[in-house]
């Protein structure tokens, strides 16, 4: 079995579902708790390479911290995207696993098996 790691939010009812979809699979997870420990910049652009998104499509845009930030705007850089996610990690997507070479936003939580 691979090794998977996973950006998980235990708080999160998904991530936990994930959580416990990997663990049924015998594969060892290392869990990263973003929100104790949150990714840096090249982490992030690291993700976004991987899941081969754009970093608002990364973003969790109906959280408050989206609008009071003014990240709706549509003229922010990918940079400045990418930093509000380092400073903000609560807007990031949940969950995501890596394995393989690949990443997956685990969104339904079956999706994390996928890479497997």
């Amino acid at each position: 079995m691979p090794n998977v790691t996973l950006f998980h939010n235990p708080r999160c009812s998904k991530s936990r579902e994930a959580l416990a979809l990997l663990e049924n699979t015998g594969c060892h997870i290392e869990i990263v708790e973003y929100l104790k420990n949150p990714p840096d910049s090249n982490t992030i652009k690291t993700l976004l390479a991987l899941l081969q998104l754009s970093p608002r499509e990364l973003m969790r845009t109906k959280e408050s911290e989206y609008k009071a930030l003014g990240l709706d705007n549509s003229e922010l850089t990918d940079e400045q995207l990418i930093t509000a996610m380092t400073q903000t990690p609560k807007l990031i997507e949940r969950p995501i696993a890596i394995a393989n070479g690949k990443a997956v936003i685990g969104r339904p939580p079956e999706q994390v098996l996928s890479i497997l």
